[in-house]
């Protein structure tokens, strides 16, 4: 992260804002011409800061307003468990996020459905595939902040 400049991160502060404006824009905002913004875009993609470029959803109006925090206990702490567990959590659209955790419980799931039947529903295909000795479901009642907009260390930490 040391050989991002100050237009690196004004950049990518940008770009996580909003990703579809064009390199005219991009450049204008951080007082750059057209190619060498292309150039800085390029190898902030090859370098894999910028992982990819997507269109950010609204759940809501998709009909999936049920947010659901699943913590997921195992008795199999073995590596062919944790592949098998993985690989079918990749598999389960209901998941947008996953975590293995620190702590009392494995992993941390956060699952998006329509309803709670959705919700049960995707338990049962959870549990019918993958040995889990416990879950604890909780239920978003509101959301209170929800972005994809990383802190950019500043240059000089302190």
């Amino acid at each position: 992260m040391s050989s991002l400049d100050a237009i690196d991160r004004h950049l990518l502060a940008i770009l996580q804002s909003d990703v579809s404006l064009s390199i005219e824009e991009l450049a204008e905002r951080v007082g750059l011409t057209k190619t060498p913004c292309w150039r800085r875009v390029q190898k902030l993609e090859k370098s894999g800061i910028i992982r990819r470029k997507v269109a950010l959803l609204n759940a809501e109006i998709l009909g999936l307003p049920v947010s659901v925090f699943a913590q997921v206990k195992t008795d199999q702490h073995t590596p062919e468990w944790a592949d098998a567990f993985s690989k079918h959590v990749a598999q389960l659209p209901e998941v947008v996020d996953c975590y293995r955790m620190a702590g009392d419980y494995d992993y941390l799931l956060r699952v998006v459905v329509g309803d709670i039947s959705a919700y049960d529903r995707f338990y049962k295909e959870l549990i019918r595939h993958v040995g889990i000795s416990d879950i604890i479901s909780n239920f978003a009642l509101e959301q209170i902040k929800s972005t994809t907009e990383l802190p950019i260390p500043s240059e000089n930490p302190e």
